[in-house]
């Protein structure tokens, strides 16, 4: 029985330990009173060393229940280290049709992490910088706390 513990214990802290090594990158930005003007781009950049292996993008996103939406669009414009660019329209679904906010809640704050780009491979070694606005009609867009990428190295 003691055997068992101490294998489920050591089988747990390398799974922690592993899961945490997986992620190339990850930042969120968070916005002053809770409000994300349409002239404002979050800017990431994330330093990509591994062209051999595929990788994961995801966006992070905290709204509170004042958003007044149950969806976001945003405009993402990636920049590789050679100058090429990307420029993409995203929908992230934040709710359901009955108003039931997805993603993990916190009082009245909800996160999500949504994939954005799944099992993708960087051709160039260096930094990719993504730039994110929110493509709603708002000027100011209300009840959106944080926005981020997360980028994950695959096995």
């Amino acid at each position: 029985m003691r055997n068992t513990g101490i294998f489920l214990i050591t089988a747990i802290a390398f799974c922690l330990v592993s899961c945490k090594h997986r992620a190339v990158f990850e930042k969120n930005v968070a916005f002053n009173d809770f409000s994300w003007n349409y002239n404002d781009t979050m800017v990431f950049n994330a330093n990509i060393d591994d062209t051999t292996r595929p990788h994961d993008i995801y966006l992070n996103i905290r709204t509170s229940s004042e958003y007044p939406y149950s969806n976001i669009y945003l405009f993402i414009t990636t920049y590789a280290p050679n100058g090429n660019q990307l420029k993409d329209t995203f929908g992230i679904q934040l709710a359901d049709e009955s108003g039931r906010w997805y993603g993990k809640g916190a009082g009245s704050i909800y996160s999500l992490q949504v994939p954005y780009k799944k099992n993708i491979k960087f051709p160039f070694r260096g930094i990719y910088t993504f730039n994110l606005q929110h493509g709603m009609w708002d000027q100011n867009l209300e009840g959106v706390t944080d926005i981020g990428i997360r980028v994950e190295a695959l096995k």
